[in-house]
Order: C-alpha cells, then structure tokens, then sequence
C-alpha cells in the first residue's frame, strides 16, 4: 500500500519522492532544484531524507547554500538555512555563502544570511570580504544594510586594498561616496603605496577621482615614484588627467616632463595632451611652449654626451612628434574645400607664421648646438684627411717610382665617383649644397669640455647627431605649413652641412634607415645619399621600404581577412585580361591598398591562394602577344614593350593597367612569374640606359657599337650622321638623334655622344609613351623615392622572387677557356657557389647572363648574343686585387687566376656586391 502511494505521488509531481541513498546523487538532485529555486520540491524530499544539507562534493567544495545564494534562490536558501546548514561553511575559494550573495547582489538572501549569523569579516584565500565584493561590483543599495555589522570600513584584503580602492578602481561613484559619508580613509594606501586615486586614475575613472579630489584626497607617489598623473598617461585618459590638473594647477610641468618616461607611448601621451589643449588658446599656448622647452632639454642633454642615447633620442623625438602635432591640431586646422592648396610666398618659400617662431623658439638653441658640433667634426675630418695626407705623402716619396699606374687610374676614378656633386637643392634655396662653412664661426669650446681626450668624437656623437637631424627635420617640416613641399631651411641645412653629414652616414650607414626618412620626401636630398642607401645591404633597404611604403598605416594583412562583399574583385576567367582590368578601374586605391579579395566567377574560392592564382595568371596574360604589350627578348626568357603597340588603340590605357598590376603585387608582396629585360627594370627605376642594355634586344647591334666604342672610326668611311632609319609599320622614316643633326658627322670626338643617343631611341624614345603610363599606374602604389633605393637586378628579385638555381645543371653545362674542369680555381669556384645561399647565387647569375632567370629546359638552353650560348669561365691573369669581370651578352665570366680559393671567394663576393658588369668583346 506504501508503494502505490509513492507511486502516485511521484507520477503526480513528474520526479521521485525520495532521494538516492547515496549523497552525491541525491546532491546533483537537490542542485537543479535549488538553482530553479523550486522550493517545494526541495523541502519535500529534504523532509523525508538523511541527506547532509553541509555536503559539498566536487572540486568546488560548496554546499547547497553556496548555490542558493549565489542564484538568489530565497525561497530555497530559507529551508536550507531551517534545516542547520553552517551558515559559514567555505569554499574551495574561501568564499562563504554571504560573499557570494554580495557579489551578485542578492539583497534578500544577504539579510536572510545576517540574521542567521553570517560572519561579515571572514575573509576568502584572496582576503576579500563581503564589503570588498559589494563594492567591487557597486551594490551600493545592499552596501548601506552592511555597515552596522562591519566594524571597520577599510578592512584591507591580502594586497592591502579595502573597499574604497576597488570602488574607485571599477567607477562605482555611489559606492564612492558612500564609503566616504560612512568615514573610509580617503589616503589609505595599499601595501605598494596605491591611494584611492592612484587605483581611479590607473582606469581613467574620471568620475571617482573627481569626487575624492573635491573630498580632499591628496596627490601623493607610490613606493616606487608613480603617481596618479604617470597611471592616467599611461592610460592614455585624457579626461581623468584634466581632472587632476583641474584640482593640481601645477601638475602641468610634470605632465610635460612625463614625455621622458619610457612607459608612457606616443598615442596615449598625445591623445591626453589635445584634450588638455582644447580647454583653451591660453593653456594650449602653454602646454606647446613647455613641451618646446622640454625638448630643448631633452636634446641639450642628447648632445652632452653623459645621457643613454636610445632613451634619449626616443624621448627627444616622441616629444617633437607630440609637440609638432599638437601644434597643427590647434594652429594648422585641415583646410576646407575652399581653400586654396598652393602656399603663398615668395618663390614658393612659405613664411613662418609668428605663432611657429614663437612656439618653436626654445628649440632655437638646440638646432645653433647641432650646427655647432657639425662645425666641430667638420674640423675632426679636416684633421684626419690632413694626417691621411702626410702619410700619404711619405708613402709617395718611398714609392713613387713603384706605384701602379692602373690602380691610380681606378682610385682616381673611384675619388670621382664618391665626390659630392651640387644638386637641384640649391636652386630651391639659393645656395651651393658643397658651400663651405667656416668650422671656426662655431662655438666649440663648451663642446671640447664634455669630451674626453681619448674618446672617439664622432663614433660617441654619431647617434646623438643624427637624431637631433631627425627631431629638426620634423620641426622644420611643421613650421613650414605645406607638407608638400620641403622645408627650405631643412634643405638649406643639409646643403650647409652636406659633408658632415655624408661622412657620418658613411661611417654607419643604418642612421639613414633608423633618422633620414626625410630623404624620402625629398628628391632634392635623396640624390644626394642615393649612392650611400644603395651601398647598404639588400635585406636592411628591402625592410624599410615596406616599413615607409604605407605612411598612413595602412594594415596591408588585412588582405587575409573576411571582406565585404563590395571589396571583393569579381574576375571572369574567360576574359582574365579585360574583367580585370575593368575591375582595378573600378576600385578605389585605398581599398586596393588595405586588402585585396579575389574571387573567380562562378567559383565559391576566396582568399590568399585564389588572389595569388590571379596575379600568376594575369602577368602571364599581360605577356600575352595578342594584346601586343610586350616583346620578348633576345635571351627568350625577359619582356620588354613593345615599340608598335599602338597596333591596339587601347594601348596605353592598357600599360597604366600592367603598372598597376605589377605595383599591386609588389605592393602587397605577391611574387610574378615574369620577368623583364634590364632597360625595363632601368626606367622603372629612373636609371639611365646605356649600349649594355641594347644587347637584350639586338645582340649584334650591341657588338657594333661596342666596336665602334673600341676602335678609332675617322677616315675608315663608315658616314654615318646623327640620325638613324626605323621602320615603322613597313615603312623606313629617318629619325634625328637630336635636333638639326641628321647632317652631322659621327667622328671619334662624339662617338660616345652618338652611342648614347642611339641607345637612347631604340631603348627609352620609341617607347616613350608606353613608359610613362606604366610608371603612371605603377607609381599609384609604388613611389619613385622608394622603388630608387633598389638596383634593375634587385627590383626583379622583389618582383619575381628567388628562382631556383640547380647547380649540378650549371655545372654540367659550363665551358672553359684557359681553364679545365680540373683546374684549382675551377674546383675551388665550385665549391664556392655550392656554398652561397639562394640570394647569392642569384646575384652571381645576374652578374654572368644578366637576368636572375634560367631558361625553360636549364642551363643547356642559355641563350646569348647569337643564339644558345653556354656560360663560359675564362682564364685571366692574376694581378692582386683585381675582381672577377663578366660579358654578359655572351654568358661569360672572367675568373683571374687566384692563388687561394679564400681569396677567389672574396674577390668573387665583392664583384657581386658591387655589380661589376657590362658587355665586352672578345
């Protein structure tokens, strides 16, 4: 009878009416009910049960109260409480049921907890309690019921944080106040000195450190020197660090000096100081004229010699980049569409406005210092070239009679080629960039003090200098209004000091890639450290040209991320050349530049390998000779314009497109499988032509005008005159090679003139317009100042990548002259290439045929001037120092006769590095 009334008691209530005997079973039980706080169910099955209400299985070790509490299950949490359970049993956390209830604010369980005696002041294993978690989560309500059972309002937790701390630290500003009207220690500190203020300031909680500020809090530093002010700034809380200088006036000197702290970045540093410049011209004024100040000091103290260079070259520059945009933020507002773009000034020269010089003038100072000391290393360089001199000099007197005529010759070539040569700077601001400046107008007897006699001057001074120049350069830019125009007083400077500063670069050239970006925004002074950028390593100028590619911060990875649907290219594979096309046109550049999305039509692919399909495609489709673009090569394996393009009247419009495609994929660091001819590579670059190049695409003609070069051409009848005949379309039009010179004679005095001038028409004047609107194209993504660092052979290494180079094939089809595969230069060659990286043996490659490339089929098919042409190894007398020459026409490499393989592998990297190459007869 019992049975069937349990029965119909659990059939009516849909669940058992007794609990599983064992505890754990019978708790999981009773924990779904309790958090559902299904009260009647619980107190059911509790009422005919021995279960233990303490039981609290698990890793968590809490009981059912724990969940009541923490659910707000009153109704549950009352029966629990009824039934005996330990009001303060604790949890694997030291948390009692009450901490949970505060904090979740569970207002009603809270008071039930307290009338059962809930203990307020134990603690969990971090040293919270129940006043710590109301004011962590702001329940100030339940918060005012506490207090008559808290005896002491800053209990502190194990950090030594009390209640106030974390109300200030999460911007709870009733909890705030409320814990002030109820006498919490507005100054308490924690056990690292933090006050109430320092934990609202550290999360710019702007609200809490305005109310302790108006209570009176005070502005005092940590154990370790951080103060309220250093954590806003950190922070980058602009509106919090107004307040303090609101209640602190003189705080603003400490803000200005924090500048210097290495913590504080850039962004956030700026970001709180336009804040603080928007409350006024009068404290903007201020704030500019003290950060001036401080980065005179900062500068002084650079240029002392006594400071760590990195710190202070990095605070000297943040502090003129925040100073310089402050500045134009408050001064320099961005022109409306009405205004007119083109400064007004004298010459092009824009004035000054009084606002910059006055802003602008406690820098003063720094820059006659910087003067000053490149006044004192011109005089170390005038000593050192005069001692150099002397020893020179006895060396001659020795050795006069013995000296090599033809390594004079070379020296006297390479002082020549290394002389400093005036540029169009000096136009700009009227004055020779080799002007001479006296070293003794300078004042250098405070400078000679902060040195050591037996310090190296310009190995200490060299990082100091060059970021002061960096710091100049960025003032001069501001004050000059315009960015686009360089300043003619930076110009004017690096003209005045063009020597100094060409020596320190040459003494540690990475200075140019870590201070001298205002090269490239200046052709005027990129020329002239051009031959200086181009000397360093190819991975160092490779890296800063992406880094300065994108000056507005472009996120060019973005280009793996989801697009939008109106982001994505659309191409139709049956009309590769035209869809595209049509697609780039229609695409605005700074969406090209953020990411590029590919998809085929009628394909659901997208991503990095659908877009990398596509440039693969389409540079092979923009080769294709139906659209008449481009020609190949004599060598069978380059491309270069096609001179009758216009066959296609479309043919321009469709070269811009090619040089977007080209720049796109360099831009975005996509490899092509295509490759060009050497005169290509050369007017991407703005390198001139010379006869060398001819032989890409008429290796004859090259060797005629080689001979012409090599042999004396008067009264051998050869009547040729300044003009030449081209066929154009069928028919044979003389062509002049410079105006009113088709009658004048070619004779020896102007045969190297004529070389030119022919070379000049058959490489750059009969392809003229197709140049200019690939370049139009390829310079939307790609500057000219960037892409000018880099030579013909690197440039189509960044375009094309590293191919790969089978040496055992190289080997296997080489041939020797002089030498035999058995010779030791010979084995000792090999070795040497065996051992090069990929990048190196493709630069040895280059140096050899002239093109990175190996023909479809390996090195059996080497094409040369007459067709397939072997590369050769030719025997050449030794002589020291003489470098390793190639006739790359003929795929030709002359190797002298070194005596150790250690000196071949030297001599052989030098002629690589140096791209010692041209065309030669044999």
């Amino acid at each position: 009878m019992e049975f069937l009334k349990d029965l119909a008691a659990s059939l009516r209530s849909a669940r058992t009416v007794e609990l599983p005997k064992d505890e754990k079973a019978a708790f999981y039980m009773l924990m779904s009910m309790v958090i559902g706080n299904q009260y009647r169910s619980v107190s059911e099955l509790l009422s005919n049960s021995k279960f233990d209400v303490n039981f609290a299985p698990g890793r968590g070790h809490r009981n059912l109260l724990h969940i009541a509490a923490n659910c707000g299950s009153y109704d549950c949490l009352l029966i629990l409480l009824k039934k005996g359970v330990n009001v303060n049993q604790q949890d694997v956390s030291g948390c009692t049921p009450l901490h949970l209830a505060a904090r979740n604010g569970q207002k009603r369980c809270i008071d039930k907890l307290l009338e059962y005696k809930a203990d307020v002041n134990i603690r969990n294993n971090e040293g919270l309690t129940t006043i710590h978690w109301l004011a962590v989560n702001g329940r100030t309500e339940v918060l005012h019921d506490l207090f008559a059972y808290v005896p002491d309002v800053d209990v502190e937790d194990a950090q030594g944080q009390t209640a106030l701390h974390v109300a200030c630290q999460n911007g709870h500003k009733s909890t705030v106040i409320c814990l002030l009207d109820h006498r919490a220690d507005i100054n308490r500190p924690n056990h690292n000195g933090w006050t109430p203020l320092h934990f609202a300031c550290s999360h710019g909680q702007h609200d809490s450190a305005d109310i302790l500020l108006r209570k009176g809090a005070k502005f005092v530093t940590d154990r370790f020197g951080k103060t309220p002010l250093g954590l806003c700034l950190e922070g980058g809380y602009s509106e919090t660090c107004s307040v303090l200088l609101q209640y602190v006036p003189n705080l603003m000197e400490h803000l200005v000096t924090s500048v210097r702290s290495e913590k504080i970045k850039e962004a956030d540093y700026f970001k709180v100081l336009k804040h603080v410049c928007s409350q006024g011209n009068e404290v903007a004024d201020r704030v500019l004229m003290s950060l001036s100040e401080e980065a005179s000091m900062i500068g002084h103290n650079l240029l002392s010699v006594s400071s760590n260079v990195e710190i202070q070259v990095s605070c000297l520059l943040k502090c003129v980049k925040v100073l310089c945009k402050l500045y134009s933020h408050v001064y320099q507002p961005p022109p409306s569409p009405t205004t007119p773009t083109t400064p007004k000034g004298l010459q092009g020269v824009m004035r000054v406005s009084p606002k910059a010089t006055q802003v602008f003038g406690p820098l003063e100072a720094l820059w006659q210092l910087l003067a000053d000391w490149l006044c004192l290393l011109k005089l170390e360089f005038n000593k050192d070239n005069n001692q150099n001199n002397k020893d020179n000099n006895k060396d001659n007197k020795s050795d006069s009679h013995n000296q090599d005529s033809k390594e004079h010759t070379q020296s006297q070539e390479q002082t020549q080629e290394n002389s400093d040569t005036p540029d169009t700077a000096s136009a700009i601001v009227g004055r020779d960039c080799n002007q001479e400046v006296d070293p003794r107008s300078c004042d250098q007897e405070g400078i000679l003090k902060s040195l050591c006699v037996d310090q190296d001057v310009v190995g200490v001074i060299l990082p100091r200098i060059c970021g002061v120049v960096h710091a100049f350069y960025i003032c001069c830019t501001c004050q000059h209004g315009h960015p686009q125009m360089t300043s003619p007083r930076f110009i004017e400077f690096v003209c005045q000091h063009n020597k100094e500063l060409k020596l320190l670069v040459a003494r540690s050239p990475e200075v140019i890639f870590d201070h001298f970006h205002f090269l490239l925004e200046c052709p005027e002074l990129m020329s002239q450290f051009l031959h200086i950028i181009r000397a360093q390593p190819f991975e160092s100028r490779r890296r800063w040209f992406y880094d300065n590619l994108d000056t507005e911060g472009s996120n060019r990875e973005i280009i793996h991320s989801p697009p939008n649907d109106d982001d994505v290219l659309v191409i139709n594979r049956e009309r590769m050349f035209y869809s595209s096309c049509e697609g780039l046109i229609k695409q605005p550049l700074d969406k090209l530049k953020r990411g590029l999305a590919i998809r085929f039509q009628g394909e659901e692919g997208m991503g990095s390998g659908v877009v990398r399909e596509w440039f693969d495609v389409l540079s092979r489709e923009i080769l294709n000779p139906d659209y008449a673009l481009f020609t190949q090569s004599a060598d069978g394996c380059t491309f270069q314009p096609n001179s009758n393009s216009a066959i296609n009247p479309d043919h321009l419009n469709y070269f811009r497109f090619a040089g977007q495609t080209l720049g796109l994929a360099l831009y975005h660091q996509h490899l092509l499988n295509v490759y060009f001819t050497r005169s290509f590579y050369k007017h991407i670059l703005g390198i001139p032509v010379n006869y060398n190049d001819v032989a890409s695409i008429d290796p004859e003609y090259a060797k005629n005008l080689q001979w012409i070069l090599d042999h004396n051409i008067d009264n051998i009848g050869l009547d040729l005159t300044f003009s030449v005949e081209t066929d154009v379309f069928g028919a044979m039009q003389e062509v002049e090679l410079k105006p009113g010179s088709a009658s004048l004679p070619v004779n020896e005095k102007n045969k190297t003139e004529y070389v030119q001038l022919v070379t000049e028409l058959r490489m750059t004047r009969a392809i003229q317009p197709q140049i200019d609107s690939f370049l139009s194209g390829f310079h939307e993504f790609i500057p000219q100042a960037l892409v000018q660092m880099f030579d013909e052979f690197e440039l189509e290494l960044m375009l094309s990548g590293l191919p790969e180079i089978n040496i055992e094939d190289w080997r296997q089809f080489t041939e020797y002259s002089g030498y035999d595969e058995n010779s030791p230069q010979i084995q000792w060659f090999w070795e040497v290439v065996e051992g090069l990286g990929q990048q190196d043996r493709v630069l040895l490659l280059q140096f050899c045929t002239g093109s990175s490339r190996v023909p479809f089929g390996g090195f059996s098919h080497l094409g040369g001037g007459g067709g397939p042409q072997k590369f050769t190894i030719s025997q050449v007398t030794y002589q020291p120092q003489l470098l390793p020459t190639a006739s790359t026409c003929i795929n030709l490499l002359k190797l002298p006769e070194y005596p150790s393989k250690s000196e071949l592998k030297e001599r052989l990297m030098v002629a690589l590095q140096c791209g010692s190459q041209g065309y030669a007869m044999m």
